[in-house]
């Protein structure tokens, strides 16, 4: 199933200028961030191989903390962590109520720029 998301993820790179006097490369903003990561699952369209799919209404924050490095010219990887909150919009699906909770994000990324 693919639902779409709307994500919003301000950064703050915060040890760039450690960076650049110890003579590490900061191009692609290679360094140390704190984010906060606020996404939105609306339930507006579903591509699946069955009928009926929906998607309960879904909003997250969460603060990551993460670094971002470069594999030589083109290449970077990202990895993060956050502890934040998720709150489903259960009652708009038919559910007798809300329901909120602690959630934790996890993340690898592997990137390319040209």
């Amino acid at each position: 199933m693919l639902a779409p998301v709307i994500r919003l993820e301000p950064r703050w790179y915060y040890n760039l200028d450690k960076r650049v006097s110890k003579s590490r490369s900061i191009s692609g903003n290679a360094g140390n961030f704190l984010a906060l990561q606020i996404s939105f699952h609306p339930n507006w369209f579903t591509i699946s191989n069955y009928d009926n799919v929906e998607v309960v209404n879904q909003v997250s924050m969460i603060p990551t903390w993460g670094i971002k490095r470069n594999i030589g010219k083109h290449f970077n990887y990202e990895t993060g962590i956050g502890i934040g909150y998720i709150y489903y919009f259960a009652k708009s699906a038919g559910y007798s109520e809300n329901l909120g909770e602690t959630v934790v994000n996890l993340h690898l990324r592997i990137g390319y720029r040209f």
